[in-house]
Parts: structure tokens; C-alpha cells; sequence
């Protein structure tokens, strides 16, 4: 009887194994056999052989930097607009201030949607190289922005760039990764933490002098330092779009270009990455062929429509259904994200409004004490972040413990903050409530794309992103009914985080010491 190819890959998977005892941990994959299409399956096996085999070498630590800079915009903007959202109330007076909000949400949905669904389809490149360039375009315009309707439209527009990095650039990231090197995805948050520092610190001069306080007649030219702001943060974004586009090549992702049925291709950018990091690569274009059925895709004309009509069905989200515990997987993925799409922002984007107020009732609610604290509270997100680097590669923690912890303390000091009888306690809970949350999304960040097969890795961080943005819609929208003086919109994040503290603990898939598919 002829040998089946489920068969072949178990024995060629095992016979690699024994072979190589360095790979041993790696070429374990994240996800369980039987989870994904056995000729599939097999030759990401042997993509991340390579990879491994190639190690570690300058240009995946390239790749750290700028896959750093979607990292860091995927929580610069956000923080922008947190930061903006006080001195344009005052300005434009708006009836309903929490809609600046609301359209940056909106925003960051469409492009989680459009670049993450896309990526699939159209490739990686294309959506790394464009989304921090709409991103710092409308930035920069958003400084001149003469009404609340008009900064509220750029809000919006910014935000489908940012809405992009994280689905795509971790997806990018990890494909290159070895399986050894794997906890550097979470690592790489630290360059979202560093961006939340960056733009506290760039705004403490110019929104603490050159804004208009509280309970004040405000004019343009008293509360010129948002405009400022905005310049400095589109240059910043433009400079990150001119150092990716100009000074750096990325290349295609191979498990991408395999999964397309494109292993020539998928083979020479392996071979490309090996002389970047001065090392050759024995893999051959008949490495992964072997595991055809037919020995290579069909390239008649039908078969070229046949993929063509493909890419416009639900074929990647189906796949990431396809087994009760893929579909339980995804479905636990997707909640945890929605229920922290909520959680997050309703609480964090309101921050400086919250502390500036609450800090009027201590009796130091001045501008300056505000993004004095706002500086403070993050500087603790990096070594936050660097701490979840650490928690997800211990043995008894792992990418799970470390998620279901982080993320139901982060519920547990906003429940506490509640109890701040003056501004410095209050300082107090928020800074490690900070501190905790950058563990939590660092952790996040880098489990989601691991347990997401490649060829669908894209549309699977688009969905987790999509129920993140869905729920953040609801946030500004909670914000304008509620009263944000009181601690209830405190009280709600709080639960909602301990809530997905508990989802996380029932993760199917610990993808700790395992190498992503």
C-alpha cells in the first residue's frame, strides 16, 4: 500500500528530529497534528528547519526595528489623541467631546479589517511598506484642522494606517523568526511602551505651557501646542515610513509564498535571507515539492482561476474553524481581544481627562501636574514589556499563565485606583496599573500571531483585531452617556479585563517552546 502523505509527514517530521537536537523544541509545531492540511503542514516544517538552521542574524534584527516602528505606532496614535482630547475640548467646545474618540475607533476597525484581511491575499509587503505612511500623511494635515468635525474626519483617516500594523507587521515578524527566537515577538512591545513614553514626553512642553487650562476662554492662538504636537508626531511618523521604504527590503514571507503555491519563490527568499546573514542554505525548491501530491500546483488556465476565485471566498476564515479545537481556539482569542477592545480605552483614552479632573477635586489638576503624571505613568510600560519577555519562556508560565495573570491583575489596580484619596495615590494605582498592562498586551501581541497557521495568519489577527476595534467603538460611546467624573467607567474596564484574565485560562494551545506553522 502506497504511503499516505499524513504518514510521510510524521515519519520525515520524526526522522528530522532525531537528526538534530537543537530542533528538537522548535520543530514541535504550536499547533497540534491533524490541525492543518498534512502537505501544509509538512512544508512549514521544513521552511522552519531552514529558518532555524539560517539562526538568529542581522536581518531579522533589521526586521526587530522596523516591525518596531508598527509596534510603536499601533500605540503612539492612540495615545495622541488621549493626550489631544483635553486642550480640543477646550478649543472647539464640542457637545459631545468623546466623538474624537469614537471616529479614531472607526478608523482603526476599517484598517484591521482591510490591511489584515488583505495581507492574506495580497501579500505583506504592500501593507508594510503603505500603512505608516497614511498614518504620518494625515497626521501631519490634522494640525491644521479648523473645526472638531475636521480633526475628528483626519482622526479617522490616521487611524486606518495604524489600524494595520499589528495584524500585519507581527505576521511578518514571526514567518522570519526561528522557532528559538520566538519570544521576541513579545519583546517587541517594548517598542510600544517606548512610543507611549515618547509622546508623553514630547507633549509635557508643548500641551503643559502652550494649552489653554481648565475653566478658561480658550483661543486658537492660546492653545496653539496640540498643532505643535501633531507636527512632531507626523514627522516622526514620516520619518519611520522614510527609514522602511528607502533604507530597508523587505522580502516576502516563504511560508506565505508556499502557502500560495509559490515554493520557487518561497525558496529563494530563504536562500536571500541566509546571505543577509552570511551564512548558505541547503534547502531546495525539491525539499517541498516532495510533499506535492502531483509534485507541483497545476498552471493551466483553469487552475489559475480556480486560485483566483479563491482569494475572494471565506477560505482563510473557514480554516481557522476548521477543527472543534482551532474554532474554540480562535473563538477564545477573539473574545479576550474584544473584551480588552472595551476595557482599554474606555478607561485609558480618558486618562489625562480623568486624572485632570479628579486631580481639580485633590486640588492639583493644573495642566502641567496632568502630563507630569501622564510621564511618569509611562515610563513603567518598558521594563513592563521586557518583563513579559521573561514570564512567557518560563516553564510553569508560559504564554498562557503569563496572559491570564496580567491581564486580570491590570482589572484588579483599576478596581483599586477607585480607593486613591489623593493625586499621588492615584498616580500610584495608575502606574501599576500601566506596568501590568504592558505585560498583558506584550504577551498578547505575541501569542495571537503563534497559533494562527501562516497562510491564515493574517486573517486571524484580522479577526482578533476587528473584535478589539468593534468593542473600542463602544467605548467612546459608553463615554458619552456616563459620567467619566464618577469611578463607573473605572469600575467596567476593571471587570471586563478580569473577565478576559479568565478566558485565558482556557487556551487550548500553549505555544511556549513550539514553532509557529
Amino acid at each position: 500500500m502506497a504511503e499516505s502523505i499524513e504518514d510521510k509527514v510524521v515519519k520525515d517530521i520524526s526522522v528530522d528530529a532525531i537528526k538534530s537536537d537543537t530542533l528538537d523544541d522548535v520543530t514541535v509545531s504550536a499547533l497540534p497534528q491533524g490541525t492543518l492540511d498534512p502537505v501544509y503542514a509538512a512544508k512549514a516544517h521544513v521552511l522552519n528547519n531552514a529558518i532555524q538552521e539560517i539562526g538568529m542574524g542581522k536581518y531579522q534584527w533589521q526586521l526587530f526595528c522596523v516591525v518596531g516602528f508598527g509596534w510603536a505606532s499601533d500605540n503612539l496614535w492612540p495615545v495622541v489623541t488621549s493626550l489631544i482630547f483635553t486642550p480640543i475640548t477646550n478649543e472647539f467646545s464640542p457637545s459631545k467631546p468623546p466623538l474624537l474618540s469614537l471616529s479614531q475607533n472607526i478608523g482603526l476597525l476599517f484598517g484591521a479589517m482591510f490591511w489584515g484581511f488583505g495581507c492574506d491575499i495580497f501579500g505583506r509587503r504592500l501593507a508594510f511598506n503603505l500603512t505608516i505612511g497614511i498614518t504620518a500623511v494625515f497626521g501631519l494635515i490634522a494640525a491644521g484642522s479648523p473645526n472638531f468635525a475636521a480633526i475628528g474626519v483626519f482622526a479617522a483617516l490616521w487611524s486606518v494606517g495604524v489600524g494595520g500594523n499589528l495584524p500585519v507587521d507581527s505576521a511578518i515578524f514571526l514567518e522570519f523568526l526561528p522557532g528559538t527566537h520566538q519570544y521576541l515577538l513579545t519583546v517587541l512591545s517594548i517598542w510600544w511602551a517606548f512610543a507611549q513614553l515618547l509622546a508623553t514626553l514630547i507633549a509635557w512642553p508643548l500641551l503643559g505651557y502652550r494649552t489653554c487650562q481648565e475653566h478658561t476662554v480658550c483661543t486658537r492662538s492660546a492653545n496653539m501646542g496640540w498643532r505643535y504636537f501633531m507636527i512632531a508626531m507626523g514627522g516622526i511618523a514620516m520619518l519611520m515610513f522614510a527609514i522602511r521604504f528607502l533604507c530597508f527590503t523587505i522580502f516576502e514571507s516563504p511560508k506565505y509564498l508556499m502557502g500560495r503555491g509559490r515554493d520557487a519563490d518561497a525558496v529563494r527568499v530563504v536562500h536571500e535571507v541566509a546571505r543577509r546573514n552570511g551564512k548558505t542554505s541547503p534547502l531546495t525548491l525539491a525539499d517541498l515539492q516532495v510533499y506535492d501530491q502531483q509534485g507541483q500546483l497545476q498552471t493551466d488556465a483553469s487552475a489559475a482561476l480556480h486560485r483566483k476565485l479563491e482569494k475572494l471566498n471565506f477560505t482563510h476564515v473557514r480554516a481557522l474553524f476548521a477543527s472543534p479545537k482551532l474554532a474554540w481556539s480562535t473563538s477564545l482569542i477573539m473574545l479576550i481581544w474584544a473584551f480588552i477592545g472595551l476595557g482599554f480605552p474606555l478607561y485609558n483614552a480618558f486618562l489625562p481627562y480623568i486624572q485632570a479632573t479628579r486631580g481639580a477635586q485633590f486640588g492639583d489638576g493644573s495642566t502641567y501636574i496632568t502630563y507630569r503624571d501622564s510621564l511618569i505613568i509611562a515610563v513603567l510600560g518598558i521594563p513592563g514589556a521586557m518583563f513579559g519577555g521573561v514570564l512567557v519562556e518560563l516553564p510553569y508560565c508560559g504564554r498562557k499563565g503569563a496572559l491570564a495573570a496580567s491581564t486580570a491583575l491590570t482589572g484588579v489596580f483599576l478596581f483599586a485606583s477607585t480607593t486613591a484619596l489623593t493625586s499621588n495615590a492615584l498616580l500610584g494605582w495608575n502606574c501599576a496599573y500601566n506596568f501590568m498592562s504592558n505585560v498583558m498586551y506584550a504577551v498578547l501581541y505575541g501569542y495571537t500571531p503563534e497559533v494562527f497557521p501562516t497562510k491564515d495568519r493574517g486573517t486571524g489577527n484580522a479577526l482578533a483585531a476587528t473584535a478589539n476595534r468593534v468593542f473600542g467603538i463602544m467605548a467612546p460611546i459608553v463615554a458619552i452617556y456616563a459620567n467619566l467624573e464618577t469611578a463607573a467607567p473605572v469600575y467596567v474596564s476593571g471587570a471586563l479585563f478580569i473577565a478576559a484574565g479568565l478566558l485565558a485560562v482556557l487556551l487550548p494551545f500553549e505555544s511556549r517552546g513550539k514553532a509557529s506553522m
